[in-house]
């Protein structure tokens, strides 16, 4: 499979940068363009009264997450396409239970389950041009990573300079809450999965390789998935 080096370093990180209020920090978006419940009203068979009653259910599990070391504010459910929403899906497959299997085509992410069925998680993924395919697994985890941008990221938007030497983990940091880190053969592949804050963002192709999943659907799948774990990234 073919690895793209430019978005991240070891240690380091999805090719992002911190957002927040203008005048703040540089915003997310900028950077990536330049560069424990399942929605039990929507069932198998994504089965819903009203899209009232679908909202209402979403509005529950990407309420905000005080407890959080930085706490997670809600997510503006109108910006996320319900069709990008947390819910659990037939899904036919040979792959093993706990199994994260990666469908960028689509915009989704699953995590399979013992009864064929998955975990569907809306996310976004790599922009043309660093799209990738193939197996690794997730080598570590890390809880508000550090980030840091790499030189090749530096070189294009000299701006990511300030954070040369590591940005601390926290709310406006690129990986937020929950990182996978991605390896094949003993080695970091420089490609995560990550939490994104940028409701706007699931369901696009904007980052360098990397996947991101809603903070609250991040944390999800970080607390099921342990170190080892199988990642099939599918053909885009």
């Amino acid at each position: 499979m073919t690895m793209d080096g430019g978005h991240a370093e070891a240690g380091g990180s999805e090719e992002a940068a911190p957002r927040g209020g203008q005048g703040r920090f540089l915003g997310r978006r900028s950077f990536l363009l330049g560069s424990a419940a399942t929605l039990g009203a929507l069932g198998l068979g994504g089965c819903v009264t009203s899209d009232g009653a679908m909202l209402a259910e979403a509005a529950k599990v990407y309420g905000p997450m005080p407890d959080e070391r930085f706490p997670i504010p809600a997510v503006d459910i109108r910006k996320v396409d319900p069709k990008y929403y947390r819910r659990t899906v037939r899904y036919e497959t040979k792959e093993a239970p706990g199994t994260i299997v990666v469908d960028p085509r689509n915009y989704y992410v699953y995590r399979i389950e013992d009864d064929g069925s998955a975990t569907r998680y809306g996310a976004n993924v790599g922009r043309d041009g660093f799209l990738w395919s193939g197996d690794a697994y997730v080598g570590r985890k890390s809880e508000w990573a550090t980030w840091t941008p790499p030189k090749e990221m530096i070189r294009r938007q000299p701006e990511a300079a300030k954070y040369a030497r590591g940005m601390p983990g926290g709310l406006d940091n690129p990986l937020g809450a929950r990182t996978l880190h991605l390896y094949q053969n003993g080695a970091y592949t420089l490609y995560t999965i990550y939490a994104s804050s940028d409701p706007e963002s699931i369901g696009s192709g904007i980052t360098s390789g990397c996947v991101g999943l809603l903070s609250q659907d991040m944390i999800h799948l970080y607390a099921r998935t342990p170190v080892k774990t199988k990642v099939v990234v599918l053909p885009a």
